[in-house]
């Protein structure tokens, strides 16, 4: 099969045999569901066909995918939204539900990055610093209250700006502490 966007790449094809064993014809390997779900969490574009007939069967591996993570650790599907989803079927309105979950998902990603470029840009070098000085005038200024006779002490001497290396450093670490705290999720 051969793309018209050469930026595209080709899904990766996983072969499911009837023993269940899933084979990926790009590396020349078995690999697990877990695999198939750590590839999906990475953007990884993949094709799952029934080795015997040749049927695409990726939804049903993707929805196998979902109930094995929802009977593992903390579960995302609240069953309200199972039991209204369930309902869904047969019902006039169910060729639209894929459209508007899928909307409805890609809203909520766009809300999330968004979210996320905000927050990484308002917690530059200098935030940290700012906030520790207004916590010790605060703390100075019950102090002097509190205390007869008590000066403010002197701010500490301030330290130069940080470097835009510090900035791209400080917004790598940040970024690489949002991916363990993801993986500490799953």
């Amino acid at each position: 099969m051969a793309t018209t966007d050469s930026s595209t790449p080709e899904p990766i094809v996983i072969k499911k045999y009837a023993n269940r064993r899933l084979y990926n014809t790009r590396s020349s390997s078995y690999i697990t569901l877990e695999d198939l779900s750590r590839m999906t969490r990475e953007g990884v574009d993949f094709q799952v066909l029934d080795a015997k007939t040749g049927n695409d069967i990726t939804h049903q591996i993707l929805t196998q995918i979902i109930m094995e993570e929802e009977s593992h650790g903390e579960q995302m599907l609240p069953i309200s939204f199972l039991r209204q989803l369930i309902s869904m079927y047969g019902n006039s309105m169910q060729s639209l539900m894929p459209h508007y979950l899928e909307a409805t998902m890609d809203n909520f990603r766009a809300n999330q990055r968004k979210l996320q470029e905000t927050w990484t840009a308002s917690m530059g070098p200098e935030a940290f610093t700012k906030l520790a000085e207004s916590n010790m005038k605060m703390f100075q200024a019950a102090a002097s209250a509190f205390i007869p006779g008590a000066k403010p002490a002197e701010p500490p001497p301030a330290k130069p700006a940080a470097s835009s290396d510090d900035l791209d450093a400080l917004r790598e670490q940040m970024a690489e502490m949002q991916r363990k705290l993801d993986e500490l999720r799953k």
